[in-house]
């Protein structure tokens, strides 16, 4: 169901995935625009929100973002109607929610449960408006409305630096990942997505490598992102890297991390299915 994607509305409801990570830096945002690109191009109905109160995925693709109702200001006030959030692209099957105005305030007021409901109300709303994904930038650290966030989403992708803090780091990635479980059961980690690869660093290729013998290979995706000056280039023109001159080989990687997630998604489903029987 999930690989025949030349159609919309393929999914019986909006499938949520948060792109989280313990710390900043590791290139969520731009995973997270470009997986969305990848999606959308596929023919899938993408909302992208940003929930990062720095605003980057908006800053990225609209500089008037800071200008625009968005995710924050739901969650002041869920009675705005997703109409005024919803902003719409040059590619149909491509929306995206800013993450607002409110965002300073609502960020720095209240801790991990006290915007859950109101999360669950807004995921509920892209999907009453039929989105087949939704993907959510977080904010970086496991707490506050990421928390509440990963606790309401159908699925989790962790951005890591492929670097050598990566691997010092891989104890505390494994405690996070237990206590969201305990969150949220239903959570479907779909796993560690390296970023900022650098075949021709030394460091890089051996964090790869040890991340991998480290972790569980269903807790890695086999696509990687690499460090690519193009990125930059994209977010200084507020594109995605595929609508890029010379973009077509970063467009295929994200085609390929796509394939994957889509691959992880119809496996569970099939799980899900076989438990329930």
């Amino acid at each position: 169901m999930l690989i025949c994607a030349n159609k919309s509305h393929l999914f019986p409801r909006v499938i949520s995935i948060a792109i989280s990570s313990q710390k900043g830096g590791v290139g969520k945002t731009t995973l997270s625009i470009n997986l969305a690109h990848a999606f959308a191009r596929a023919g899938l109905n993408t909302l992208l929100v940003d929930a990062d109160p720095q605003g980057s995925v908006g800053l990225s693709l609209t500089r008037q973002s800071r200008l625009l109702s968005g995710f924050y200001d739901f969650l002041a006030d869920p009675g705005i109607p997703m109409e005024r959030l919803i902003v719409p692209t040059r590619l149909e099957t491509f929306s995206l929610v800013a993450a607002g105005q409110a965002s300073d305030y609502e960020a720095g007021n209240g801790s991990s449960g006290s915007h859950l409901a109101r999360v669950r109300a807004f995921l509920r709303n892209a999907s009453a408006r039929r989105y087949d994904v939704c993907l959510i930038d977080t904010a970086a650290g496991l707490f506050g409305v990421t928390n509440d966030t990963i606790a309401s989403a159908d699925a989790l992708i962790i951005p890591q630096q492929a670097e050598p803090l990566g691997i010092r780091s891989v104890p505390k990635l494994l405690e996070g990942l237990n206590r969201l479980r305990i969150i949220n059961p239903h959570l479907n980690v779909l796993g560690v997505c390296l970023t900022m690869l650098q075949k021709n660093l030394a460091e890089s290729t051996e964090a790869d490598f040890s991340l991998r013998q480290l972790l569980p290979p269903e807790m890695l995706f086999t696509t990687s992102i690499p460090r690519d000056d193009i990125f930059i280039r994209a977010s200084a023109k507020g594109l995605p890297v595929g609508v890029m001159d010379g973009g077509e080989g970063a467009e295929a990687v994200f085609d390929s991390l796509r394939a994957e997630i889509q691959g992880k998604l119809e496996k569970s489903q099939q799980r899900t299915a076989f438990n329930a029987h």
